[in-house]
């Protein structure tokens, strides 16, 4: 009897341990806008409080969040910026749905992404990361098989900035 219970503790303890060291990425008053794994295993999620108090980006592994951004106040939906362009049409027309969701943290511009193109039925989505200074640009892929939720919301969300995909900042 004492051996199976050591069995069964053992095989609790290896089944439960992985949730008690993932980093939690969603909050209990958050809900969840986009989110993804890019191709190397990171994540990235936007989140929003339940009643719009605050909007926050955050990236990392499954121990650690890397970077969380903005403060959760009202004042973060400000630090955003929607763009968008969709042309219908399908492969005739060269239809097009572009999404943008830019922000600044010091001296990087994030640009997270989820466009498609009908030409050639590319569905892409990940964050381009420029350095202002240096103008360098790093493009982290995602994967489009671990795709949550949307950036297409926004172009009715009154609380953030919505520009048109090709004007310039």
């Amino acid at each position: 009897m004492l051996k199976t219970n050591k069995w069964l503790l053992l095989i609790f303890f290896l089944g439960f341990t992985p949730l008690f060291f993932a980093q939690n990425y969603l909050l209990p008053n958050e809900e969840l806008i986009f989110s993804f794994e890019t191709q190397k295993g990171k994540k990235l999620v936007l989140a929003k409080d339940k009643n719009n108090a605050y909007i926050i980006y955050r990236f990392g592994t499954n121990q650690k969040v890397e970077l969380e951004f903005p403060k959760k106040d009202k004042n973060s939906w400000q630090a955003f910026k929607y763009y968008f362009y969709f042309r219908g049409g399908g492969i005739q027309n060269e239809g097009m749905d572009i999404n943008h969701l830019k922000f600044m943290n010091a001296d990087y511009e994030y640009n997270i992404y989820d466009t498609y193109y009908a030409v050639d039925n590319n569905k892409t989505i990940g964050i381009e990361i420029r350095n202002t200074t240096t103008n360098k640009v790093m493009d982290i892929k995602g994967s489009k098989s671990t795709q949550k939720g949307s950036l297409v919301d926004f172009r009715y969300n009154e609380l953030l900035e919505v520009h048109d995909a090709f004007d310039e900042d």
